[in-house]
């Protein structure tokens, strides 16, 4: 890719920036943030970190939306965080008018771009974006399965001791308590995890899983997690930018697919530089279906309080 805007230059936002940096995925990041001078000093200070880790991407940051022109990817990281005891759909209200605003910026200065968002309750401002953009899921998508899978891996990883290179793992629906870890799709080497943990201890790993976010912030206490999730984001992002076909968990826009439609959701997606290519519609069994449709549930009902908020 040339160009990279990412929108919010909070500590995801710039986590992203650096990890996209060093891995010189864009030729140029743009940071956008309406903080006064905030986006210009974080681009400068990753800028300097150019000679240690060798890479030649050039960053810029700007209070003016008009920085984003020209790019094919738009990253929106910008809203609220929650708090310790909030969950993820308590901010939605805020981040929906902020989301709004900045969608705006989007349709103005980047109308050829695809849209990933980081922000949450991911999946509804996902809905959102898509919704006032009028945009193809194709273009429109968020982030949510891949940092969800990530984090049950390195939990299994923690349990067995082996390398969290050789797990595997797929964890569906929205972004929250009700996400569905599908533990008939988690190997280690190819290898079923069953054959290495009781159930009682992948019982423990999936509820854990659900409540990662969570438990980051509780232990943080003054900020949820941005390297996981900044480096989830990069993933992504690598997929697209190399045009790798990577099957990957991401927020899409469901039209049938999982017997559900006008929703957007976690669901394995085929990621390349045409953004989501396709989605892959698996066969879960009764346990799973139960768990995805209350998962679905949940984000319909945030979907729905769209309309309360002006």
């Amino acid at each position: 890719m040339k160009k990279i805007t990412i929108i919010g230059a909070g500590r995801v936002g710039e986590t992203t920036a650096q990890i996209l940096a060093e891995k010189e995925l864009c030729r140029e990041i743009a940071l956008f943030d309406v903080r006064e001078d905030v986006p210009e000093g974080i681009a400068l200070d990753i800028l300097q970190t150019a000679p240690f880790f060798e890479f030649d991407c050039l960053l810029e940051g700007s209070n003016d939306p008009r920085i984003m022109r020209d790019s094919e990817l738009v990253i929106v990281t910008a809203g609220f965080p929650r708090k310790p005891g909030m969950s993820r759909t308590d901010v939605l209200e805020s981040n929906v008018r902020i989301i709004d605003e900045v969608t705006d910026h989007i349709v103005t200065h980047a109308p050829d771009a695809m849209v990933l968002i980081v922000s949450n309750p991911v999946d509804t401002l996902t809905y959102r974006v898509a919704q006032r953009t009028g945009w193809s899921r194709q273009r429109v998508f968020g982030q949510a399965g891949v940092l969800d899978a990530s984090r049950m891996a390195s939990f299994i990883a923690q349990e067995t001791g082996f390398s969290a290179r050789d797990v595997t793992t797929l964890v569906l629906g929205g972004h929250g308590d009700t996400m569905v870890p599908v533990t008939r799709f988690c190997t280690i080497n190819g290898i079923p995890v069953t054959h290495f943990l009781s159930e009682e201890r992948i019982h423990a790993i999936v509820e854990r899983t659900r409540k990662g976010g969570a438990e980051i912030l509780a232990l943080r206490k003054n900020s949820s997690a941005y390297d996981a999730p900044g480096a989830a984001v990069a993933a992504m992002v690598d997929a697209i930018s190399n045009n790798r076909r990577r099957i990957l968990p991401c927020v899409a826009l469901l039209d049938g697919e999982y017997g559900e439609t006008d929703l957007a959701m976690g669901v394995p997606c085929i990621l390349s530089e045409h953004g989501i290519e396709s989605i892959v519609d698996l066969d879960l069994n009764p346990s799973e279906r139960a768990d995805f449709l209350r998962s679905a549930a949940a984000v319909r009902e945030d979907i729905a309080r769209l309309g309360d908020i002006h």
